[in-house]
């Protein structure tokens, strides 16, 4: 684990260099092709160039870590699945039978799972696959945010300083971009509390139906998120008061995950509702946060679009997908891996011999 201090990170994480966006500019100006051609591609290879902080970035090694949680939120009817589908579910991504498992092998990258908070136990040691599991259980689940705070303020430290220390060893060992993904039954109750606290938007327009819940669930939903609101106040100007009195352990591992892409200049491909809502604590905490951060695709939850506008980020695939676990994000990781391609490999008009005109 880590020695810094979350004071630390925070002070240590700087802008993007905008020097070296213009020069990346200067160089897709000369590539053999009509002015900005590949529209959004030559945006993102600028983007990376900067958080590289070189003119050759390279993408090759990604890694998508999926944090899991359980809540006690799940008590109050919110979810249309029981919380032991978490368990059952972390041990599908160990096995490598699940959807993030699919697309991050056709990606070309590494999944790690790091049980934060989940109800179940897994030993690393006998679970199948287990050699990619990481434990940092802050508790077997949060506390009901509808009775009173989901965790205390020294638990959501916790689990970002957990989530930062993942990822530093994960740039540690190479990777240059990274994912993030999630699982937790009845997590994106949580998540849409978080979003109508930090940006400001209803409750109403925040939630939806998170795996399926029918008419009646989703007014209990929108129900006991606005109550539980109500009871914990949380402080819109203070991202771990946000993440303790209304959040989740593995939303607290994202944050972390976020922050540690700012703090080690790596991008960072952030999911879909979950994801972005540990996102958005990590912005509450250091806005600069968004500088290396991408929006690997826009959910079905309709308060994702107004996650991302608070965030300034722009999702690369809007496809109708909602199931989390990091699928989006590493879906939009080959289209980064593209663009960066583009941007090394294609001739400029003087190697081509082309005239520009």
């Amino acid at each position: 684990m880590t020695s810094l201090s979350l004071p630390a990170i925070l002070a240590a994480i700087q802008p993007l260099d905008r020097t070296w966006i213009e020069k990346a500019r200067q160089r897709t100006a000369q590539l053999v092709m009509p002015p900005r051609a590949l529209g959004r591609l030559h945006d993102i290879a600028e983007q990376c160039c900067a958080i590289q902080q070189t003119l050759s970035p390279s993408l090759e090694h990604k890694a998508v870590v999926v944090m899991a949680g359980d809540h006690g939120i799940a008590a109050e009817g919110v979810s249309a699945f029981p919380q032991e589908v978490t368990g059952a579910m972390v041990r599908t991504f160990l096995a490598g039978g699940a959807g993030i498992n699919a697309i991050a092998r056709h990606a070309g990258a590494r999944v790690q799972v790091v049980d934060m908070g989940m109800a179940a136990t897994l030993d690393p040691q006998t679970t199948p696959g287990g050699d990619q599991l990481k434990i940092s259980k802050i508790a077997p689940g949060t506390a009901s945010f509808a009775r009173g705070p989901a965790m205390a303020r020294t638990q959501a430290e916790a689990a970002i300083m957990a989530g930062f220390a993942h990822a530093t060893d994960l740039f540690d060992a190479g990777v240059q971009m990274l994912g993030t993904g999630d699982m937790g039954i009845a997590n994106t109750t949580p998540s849409a509390a978080i979003g109508a606290v930090l940006t400001g938007c209803t409750v109403d327009q925040m939630t939806g139906r998170g795996t399926g819940v029918d008419d009646a669930g989703l007014a209990r939903k929108i129900a006991v998120i606005t109550d539980g609101i109500a009871l914990n106040r949380p402080d819109p100007t203070d991202g771990l008061d946000v993440l303790a009195k209304v959040g989740g352990f593995e939303i607290g591992g994202i944050a972390g995950l976020v922050l540690a892409g700012a703090y080690h200049r790596r991008a960072v491909v952030i999911d879909g509702f979950i994801s972005t809502a540990g996102a958005l604590i990590a912005h509450a905490l250091c806005p600069t946060v968004a500088d290396y951060l991408f929006a690997g695709h826009q959910s079905e939850e309709p308060g994702h679009a107004l996650m991302l506008h608070h965030l300034g980020l722009a999702p690369l695939l809007s496809l109708g997908m909602r199931l989390g676990e990091g699928t989006g994000g590493a879906m939009a990781m080959t289209i980064m891996e593209g663009a960066v391609r583009v941007f090394k490999e294609v001739m400029t008009f003087d190697q081509a011999g082309v005239t520009a005109g």
